[in-house]
């Protein structure tokens, strides 16, 4: 692994300003560029992903890690012994404790392996299809250690193949380009996912993300007690997973929208392969125009379902992004039955639970109806949540009635 050493042969140092280790001595892993004293420790003396030693401001050393000098968002900790670094040894170690906790959890290997900081790992998203393992590196230190990470993985798993989805926008602010490649193995264009006794198509290299969502597991399952019968719509529908499902417990007609054609072939293609397609509709377009005119054709559903992608990225975008989910969850309502039931979900982190119920509750009292919460839901366990690293804990979903006042 490539690194820089001082003359005792350790990684250079890194010195923070003065009380400004409280948040790593709290359990987090993050460093930001104000926080370091750039006197001693001047950040143009540091090339992009560097392993650094992490001191306090009385020299104590806090850990080992990584710098990106040119980043807000300037190191991260990696470990908190001063001998061990982000090395091959500690990748395979790291490896082998969040596939130990995956095994436990699941039957099948469909699952988030490394979940980033959940995982000890900062910079690394490695999802599990199978005998396909897609991995995302956003930071310039882990990108510094690709060649171990491949290695690692084939160590502790055997992989038939691994892709590189390596084409985050987080990665332009690490000053990394944006690629997706083969790393081993073949990859197809299309694998299959399972979820529970549901399979479904998804293409790893095109596809959202790494393909799946599998952060919404258990919520999905959540929803299987409400749509027998039931007559549901799936706003931002992607490759069907909620909505196929809603087929698949009964629902008596699922209608989904999505302003993806490739996602829409793949979701009527898995509405095929479970069975369903004689129940699943598709609707292509905005997700927004497409719910005006559904209002205004006034067609109404017993369940509706919005998994927006963030429309919060950035905290300048905070605003407009809250406007967005007021009024995408506001327009859902208008097309609910006068008995209806809203599965509203925010993978924005900036926006907190609270203010996500503020916000059903704001749509709802403005439409005249009365909403009351049945069910909250978060990330799936194979997303893991340091307390002290609030920033990885970004899912919300909630379930609610809604009725006339």
């Amino acid at each position: 692994m490539p690194s820089s050493a001082d003359a005792s042969g350790q990684f250079a140092p890194l010195r923070l300003r003065k009380d400004e280790d409280r948040r790593l001595r709290a359990g987090h892993l993050w460093v930001y560029s104000n926080e370091i004293d750039t006197d001693a420790t001047p950040l143009r003396n540091f090339a992009a992903g560097e392993p650094v030693a992490i001191q306090a401001s009385n020299g104590k050393v806090l850990g080992t890690g990584y710098i990106n000098p040119h980043a807000l968002l300037c190191a991260r900790l990696v470990s908190r012994d001063p001998d061990h670094s982000l090395s091959s040894s500690l990748l395979v170690h790291r490896l082998n404790i969040a596939l130990s906790l995956r095994e436990r959890l699941y039957s099948r290997p469909f699952y988030r392996l490394v979940y980033g900081e959940g995982d000890g790992l900062p910079g690394l998203i490695i999802d599990r299809y199978g005998d396909l393992c897609v991995t995302q590196i956003t930071t310039a230190g882990m990108d510094r250690v690709q060649d171990a990470i491949l290695a690692a993985l084939q160590k502790v798993l055997k992989p038939a193949a691994v892709l590189w989805r390596n084409d985050s926008p987080a990665r332009e602010m690490e000053g990394l380009e944006r690629y997706v490649t083969v790393a081993a193995g073949e990859v197809p264009e299309t694998v299959t996912v399972e979820e529970g006794d549901l399979r479904f198509q998804v293409s790893p290299r095109t596809g959202q993300k790494t393909g799946w969502f599998y952060d919404q597991r258990g919520n999905r399952v959540r929803l299987d007690a409400y749509v027998a019968g039931r007559r549901v719509l799936d706003v931002f529908s992607y490759v069907g997973a909620w909505g196929v499902r809603a087929a698949m417990r009964g629902a008596k007609e699922v209608l989904c929208l999505d302003s993806s054609a490739p996602a829409l072939a793949l979701l009527a293609a898995n509405a095929t392969l479970n069975g369903v397609d004689d129940r699943v509709r598709t609707l292509h377009g905005d997700a927004f125009q497409l719910l005006k005119e559904l209002r205004e054709a006034r067609e109404h559903f017993d369940v509706v379902i919005v998994d927006p992608p963030a429309f919060i990225k950035r905290r300048k975008d905070f605003k407009e992004g809250a406007l967005a989910y007021r009024r995408l969850n506001e327009m859902a309502m208008q097309v609910l039955e006068r008995d209806g039931l809203l599965i509203s979900c925010s993978c924005s982190q900036l926006l907190s639970r609270d203010l996500l119920v503020q916000t059903l509750l704001q749509g709802s009292r403005h439409l005249d109806r009365n909403l009351v919460i049945l069910e909250h839901g978060r990330q799936g366990p194979d997303h893991p949540v340091p307390p002290a690293i609030p920033e990885t804990d970004y899912l919300k979903v909630v379930i609610a009635r809604v009725l006339p006042t």
